[in-house]
């Protein structure tokens, strides 16, 4: 694949570099990283452990600021629904409310959880309730209830964590949050599922990242030693279809993408944990890889081959897979993700075999932790959230992706799948 240096980075010639917009005050602090995103018509949501900004993406080729929002709360992950916007919280703080600091003096280790605000007037986010959750949220996904009235957020986070009051042994569990979207503050805990083994003091319980696919009543969970298969017919209640390990390749397992069928599922492994170095010349191609299992019609998943960029990286650049989406191709599997200092890559699975790289950006190296936190295709354009850089807008001109920009949507949460057209 042909190569072309521009600024400072380089892609392939399919891959042009359209906008980027540095981080700003009061979200440009010494680790104000961005982190992930999500969107709804013209607005790019984009999450940062300060805060999240509003984004006008009407004209990708010059996203303008809506509104910059400090309210600090490792990590931030971000979703969208109608008037709501959810953000996760994994430090505990002293309070819900964005002013309160690290910490707590409540007795019980301090709050972490969601932070719900109305964001109506995206020029002026309003902060309206929260939802504490044990061990807090690392991340979460949201789900639509069946009714219409009301969403559902799959919390997730690690644990436990030793002395904690927040996040005792044993962990091995998600929180699900109910939230009628008439009255946020009604929001609470509903249930609390165990999906995977582990948890005690000695071992790494909870999950990572969960994909949920509404519409096909299912859902597929990275819970770190487990790749787990859920069936979510239930909202409240999400039932263990199976778990699938690869004890030999994979060491935490991250996130999760159904191909549009749903006869596919992506799991990625995040070796090191995203702050190391696993895309040099001495680790081997499978790890810190993406895993690609065929899913058959008696929802059984199949292991069948794995993809890495291609690319190798510098010893000292952290480079592991990380967040990405579908693209919207009729009768392909295509996906854009994030690898951090590895940048951004554009492949192929229709093949699951035989998975491969047709376009990518990547960026010069930077000190410390940096690259691409997530990067995710909606609306004929790549966004990716750089951890240091801030926005990035990109697109890919081929033939075989082409025909996805005849594809719209009105909201995306990467986590949160819905059908395209075949």
């Amino acid at each position: 694949m042909s190569a072309t240096a521009s600024g400072d980075a380089t892609h392939s010639a399919n891959v042009t570099h359209v906008a980027n917009v540095p981080l700003q005050a009061p979200l440009d602090g010494p680790q104000s990283w961005g982190t992930d995103l999500a969107f709804q018509g013209d607005h790019a949501f984009v999450g940062n452990y300060d805060g999240f900004s509003v984004f006008d993406v009407s004209d990708p080729a010059k996203p303008a600021v809506v509104s910059r929002v400090l309210c600090p709360g490792e990590q931030n992950d971000v979703s969208v629904s109608g008037n709501l916007l959810f953000l996760s919280v994994d430090s505990p703080r002293g309070g819900p409310e964005c002013g309160a600091g690290p910490g707590g003096t409540d007795g019980r280790g301090g709050w972490e959880g969601i932070r719900i605000f109305d964001v109506a007037d995206k020029a002026h986010p309003r902060f309206v309730s929260a939802v504490r959750t044990d061990c807090g949220s690392h991340t979460h996904t949201l789900v639509p209830g069946k009714d219409g009235d009301r969403v559902y957020l799959y919390v997730s986070s690690p644990g436990p964590e030793p002395q904690s009051a927040t996040c005792p042994a044993p962990h091995n569990k998600i929180s699900v949050v109910e939230v009628p979207t008439a009255d946020p503050a009604g929001a609470r805990v509903v249930s609390e599922p165990v999906l995977s083994e582990g948890g005690g003091e000695d071992g790494l319980g909870g999950c990572h990242d969960i994909t949920a696919y509404p519409e096909k009543n299912l859902a597929a969970a990275a819970c770190y030693g487990d790749g787990i298969l859920l069936d979510i017919s239930d909202r409240v209640r999400p039932k263990v279809l199976q778990h699938v390990r690869d004890e030999e390749n994979f060491s935490i397992w991250h996130s999760a993408t159904f191909n549009n069928d749903a006869t596919k599922v992506v799991f990625g492994d995040e070796l090191g944990g995203g702050a190391s170095a696993t895309c040099d010349a001495g680790t081997p191609k499978n790890h810190g890889a993406d895993a690609v299992y065929d899913l058959t019609e008696d929802r059984t998943l199949s292991l069948r081959g794995y993809f890495k960029i291609p690319r190798g990286q510098k010893p000292d650049e952290n480079c592991v897979a990380h967040n990405g989406s579908l693209l919207p191709v009729p009768g392909k599997d295509i996906m854009v993700q994030a690898w951090y200092q590895g940048g951004v890559s554009i492949w192929d699975f229709t093949d699951s075999d035989n998975p491969r790289e047709i376009g990518f950006f990547e960026r010069d190296r930077v000190e410390g932790l940096g690259g691409s936190w997530s990067a995710y295709y909606y609306n004929g354009h790549i966004y990716s959230s750089d951890i240091t850089r801030g926005l990035d807008v990109l697109r890919i001109d081929d033939p075989l992706t082409d025909p996805a920009k005849k594809v719209t949507t009105e909201e995306l949460n990467a986590q949160t799948q819905v059908s395209y057209p075949r």
